[in-house]
């Protein structure tokens, strides 16, 4: 493989599938970037097994082939290259790669192709795309509840959002299991009807790599094990998590249960929340307490070792009085997610002990296909 490209591109891609390298392989050629030259094209692949890359990009193919170089050091040398132009030979018989760029020449030592697990575009069962905006909208708005990656020993399917395709309605929902976020867009025609459970880290990272300043088109496509994600030249993959998504249905308030609805403004109330959270932070549950009545809204936290912290806002209550409360974050991270200026809180009744303890939903105003699901804390 011989080839001579612009940097800015090669840079621009390496970039990218270099989030696909593994940073512990379990095997050397996992650290590799795998490129092949033909027909006026450079592909580039990477894969940990888990999440993989396929990135196209224009090239002048001197001599065709593939080669596959360690990715840390080939994209760190690009970023450093002198010129605009970068050639990259790698048809030497002494196993070695050559990048040159003006007066600059780096040799890295090439590895087996052979060995590297080289993706195929996937042929799934069930195909259909939504536009790039739709989707970061989707994945904002439920990805941040699931399980940290770091925990996904203990519950590997709560570190993934659930796919939920019927028709022209898609859905997705997250859980750690104290809380719940649920979002539904509408797309252009209909998709037919799945349901996968998809790594909220996937998703997160297709949105920050697929944008576009004028609306795109993402092509879907799922198997039983398997999802991919494509648009401009870039094509990601991902496994599906195996197990059972909980009923989340059954953990979402019903109306004519709600004792309490709390109409105020959003950004008020996270601006609060955020002030009390700088005592309650030092805790290891991060309490803040809330009372509702009379259209005011209390907030309070408190630790021994710190302090006290208290706020009264506006706040529009209709129903019971209530006290309850709350992990900060898992309030604050709500707020972060809602695009309008009004909140809306809606509570369940006490248990016979005077506490609530029953989940609560938060929802916006302008936005009836959100609603995020939160469990209180107890306070005694």
């Amino acid at each position: 493989m011989n080839i001579t490209l612009g940097k800015s591109d090669l840079l621009t891609a390496l970039q990218i599938v270099s989030k696909g390298l593994s940073t512990k392989p379990q095997t050397p050629i996992l650290s590799g970037i795998y490129l092949s030259a033909k027909d006026g094209q450079l592909e580039l692949q990477s894969t940990n097994y888990e999440i993989g890359f396929i990135l196209t990009i224009p090239a002048e193919v001197k001599t065709p082939g593939a080669a596959i170089l360690p990715g840390k050091y080939l994209t760190e040398f690009t970023r450093k290259l002198p010129a605009d132009e970068v050639s990259i030979d790698c048809i030497s018989e002494d196993g070695l790669g050559v990048i040159t760029s003006g007066n600059a020449r780096f040799t890295l030592r090439q590895m087996e192709v052979d060995d590297f697990p080289k993706l195929q575009r996937m042929d799934g069962t069930l195909r259909f795309t939504i536009k790039d905006r739709v989707l970061a909208h989707l994945v904002k708005k439920s990805a941040f509840a699931c399980m940290k990656e770091e925990q996904r020993d203990r519950r590997p399917v709560f570190t993934g959002c659930q796919l939920e395709v019927e028709g022209r309605e898609i859905t997705l929902a997250a859980t750690n299991v104290h809380r719940l976020a649920v979002k539904s867009e509408h797309i252009e025609s209909d998709a037919g009807q799945i349901r996968v459970v998809i790594p909220a880290k996937f998703l997160e990272e297709v949105t920050r790599t697929i944008t576009s300043e004028v609306p795109t088109d993402i092509e879907i496509v799922c198997s039983y094990n398997q999802i991919s994600m494509s648009a401009e030249g870039i094509y990601m993959t991902s496994r599906l998590i195996e197990g059972s998504f909980p009923d989340y249905h059954r953990v979402i308030p019903r109306d004519e249960n709600i004792r309490t609805k709390v109409t105020m403004n959003a950004a008020d109330f996270a601006a609060a929340v955020e002030r009390a959270s700088l005592i309650s932070r030092t805790d290891q549950y991060n309490i803040v307490k809330l009372e509702f009545e009379d259209n005011l809204l209390h907030i309070t936290s408190n630790s021994p070792d710190v302090g006290r912290a208290e706020e009264t806002i506006e706040a529009e209550v209709e129903g019971d009085p209530a006290v309850i409360a709350f992990n900060a974050s898992y309030l604050l991270d709500a707020m972060k997610s809602l695009d309008s200026d009004i909140c809306i809180l809606s509570l369940q009744a006490p248990n016979e002990q005077g506490q609530n303890l029953s989940p609560i939903t938060i929802r916006e105003e302008t936005d009836k296909d959100y609603i995020y699901v939160v469990t209180p804390v107890r306070t005694r």
